[in-house]
């Protein structure tokens, strides 16, 4: 059963699973790693997902019913997917939920982390907190920065989409090359 499968029976997780792959999609521009130099493995791409999910999970936190709904789907597709990632990769069924459990843990802390400069659109508290979960305290001179400033911009776009398209998951992020520029 695919992922898509998980995900076909209500229309809360169909949208759910639609906007975190857009997140996906976001996470996976070439820019963060060329630019940035977001490291381009395992844990890289697992922090560059966990922002653009966080993105969207804040900001369907803030919205009407069925925005907590929408949001909680988003966290069940992220994670849903990092379940079928780890099997993919052989990591055995006994390491799996361990596995994950770290993963959330690791999510929540950096959502909460992220949360208040992205309300505040505090530039410098949010590249404080992604220096020390993307780069781990040793970003590249600026790329903090630049990261910051562009999911700020993201954060702001998906600010006007309606209701109706986040509840069709009709939601996309901007390309990473306009939003760093």
């Amino acid at each position: 059963m695919g992922l898509m499968g998980l995900f076909g029976r209500s229309r809360h997780e169909r949208a759910g699973f639609k906007l975190y792959g857009e997140a996906v999609r976001a996470a996976r521009e070439p820019v963060w790693f060329t630019e940035l130099g977001v490291a381009d493995h395992l844990d890289g791409r697992f922090d560059l997902v966990g922002l653009f999910a966080a993105l969207l999970i804040h900001r369907l936190g803030a919205l009407p019913a069925p925005g907590a709904a929408l949001a909680q789907a988003v966290f069940d597709a992220m994670f849903a997917d990092m379940d079928f990632n780890l099997r993919e990769l052989g990591v055995g069924d006994m390491g799996i939920a361990r596995r994950v459990r770290d993963m959330w843990e690791a999510f929540h802390g950096r959502a909460l982390a992220y949360q208040a400069p992205l309300e505040q659109g505090d530039a410098n508290g949010l590249a404080a907190a992604l220096a020390r979960n993307v780069w781990r305290g040793n970003a590249p001179a600026g790329a903090a920065d630049r990261l910051a400033t562009a999911a700020l911009r993201e954060y702001a776009h998906l600010a006007g989409f309606s209701a109706g398209a986040w509840a069709g998951g009709e939601v996309a992020f901007l390309p990473a090359a306009e939003v760093l520029a």
